[in-house]
């Protein structure tokens, strides 16, 4: 044990728990680990390993409207959601970190409701307060569900990048003749930048996939992708499915790595501004 531990260089605990941690994180991959090749297998349904190779099944969802339409919808309503949740979500942070409110940690915990509630619960109150308004099924329905939940994560992005940032950088602007406008706008708004396109990344990725509150608000002529896939694993169980789930999950993959890059960003940044 001495001379493995010896060889290794690390104490054994730290050791135990790192391979813990690759085998969570191979446990967790193992779904998508099958999903792809599934994509890609030329069977006329689900079948793992596969017994061959073909893109008919890209060829069929990307060709097929009734694929084409709901990517498109959830799309529409994933950017317009990222643009409303960023600006909310950037000035409720602002105001968290920087203000004096009264009953701040109450405030704080109501902003991460959305998060800690289940999502069902949500869908069906979601449900009824829309139906009884007449919008149910609607984009602004859809919209404004999906920034209920997704506002909470760019808070907590924003409010990350503002507690790395000195607030007397502020202080300073406006001793030297700037408002508090001016001063948010030329200092504190380039440092948190990246925070906040991460907060708008993930807002994004939220409204995208949200499979639970888009099942209770959809309607029979406009779905989002999440409960069209729902329907076709109801009713048709073919690759096509796992090709919606390959593509997701890439793109997801691409998204996060955007939010890394914006990270370091941030971090370089706030070394320059230290120094």
């Amino acid at each position: 044990m001495t001379m493995l531990r010896k060889r290794l260089g690390r104490p054994l605990p730290l050791l135990l728990a790192q391979l813990a941690g690759i085998l969570g994180l191979v446990f967790l991959l193992l779904p998508t680990l099958v999903v792809v090749p599934i994509s890609v297998g030329p069977d006329k349904y689900l079948h793992f390993p596969p017994r061959g190779f073909t893109l008919d099944w890209y060829r069929q969802l990307l060709g097929d409207p009734a694929w084409i339409k709901p990517a498109l919808f959830s799309l529409k309503i994933a950017v317009i959601v990222a643009v409303l949740s960023t600006v909310l979500g950037t000035m409720a942070a602002y105001a968290l970190t920087r203000g004096r409110l009264r009953g701040e940690q109450v405030v704080s915990l109501a902003t991460l409701a959305p998060i800690i509630a289940p999502n069902i619960v949500i869908g069906v109150a979601m449900y009824l307060f829309f139906s009884r308004l007449g919008l149910s099924g609607s984009l602004v329905a859809f919209v404004l569900a999906h920034t209920v939940l997704a506002t909470p994560y760019v808070i907590i992005t924003v409010s990350a990048s503002l507690v790395g940032t000195d607030a007397d950088l502020d202080m300073a602007a406006m001793s030297l003749g700037a408002t508090r406008w001016g001063a948010f706008r030329h200092v504190t708004l380039p440092l948190i930048m990246p925070g906040i396109i991460a907060g708008a990344v993930f807002a994004f990725i939220v409204s995208f996939d949200e499979p639970v509150v888009s099942f209770f608000l959809s309607s029979v002529r406009d779905k989002t992708l999440p409960r069209k896939i729902f329907e076709d694993l109801d009713f048709d169980v073919s690759p096509v499915v796992a090709a919606v789930s390959t593509l997701l999950t890439f793109s997801s993959i691409g998204f996060l790595a955007l939010i890394g890059v914006m990270k370091r960003v941030g971090a370089r940044r706030g070394v320059v501004s230290e120094g």
